[in-house]
């Protein structure tokens, strides 16, 4: 999508579907949000809509930074306790490793 043929008010409002949407526990559309309107929010010239902008995109990289944190402690903890969980820990798995735990 081309960002520079949309006006200033459509883009802050697919903004803010992206942010609102990553609480949909969809982190990739944070993803997208930062990727995206990075430069529309602190490379441009000053608009009015800019300052909104500004903020869902510091959001989105904040709620980013937060699912990555999240995801990276819990795939930790399971890989480093899973054998220990006996049952549970096989429960959770979606293929059980082969070996001794």
């Amino acid at each position: 999508m081309n960002l520079e043929r949309l006006p200033n008010e459509e883009k802050l409002s697919l903004c803010r579907k992206y942010y609102l949407g990553g609480f949909a526990f969809l982190p990739f559309l944070w993803l997208v949000n930062v990727v995206w309107f990075f430069r529309e929010a602190f490379v441009k010239p000053a608009y009015t809509e800019q300052l909104q902008i500004k903020t869902y995109v510091k959001r989105s990289a904040f709620g980013l930074l937060l699912w990555v944190a999240v995801l990276t402690t819990w795939i930790t903890i399971f890989q480093h306790f899973r054998a220990e969980w006996g049952e549970v820990g096989d429960y959770l798995s979606f293929t059980i490793p082969l070996g001794i735990p």
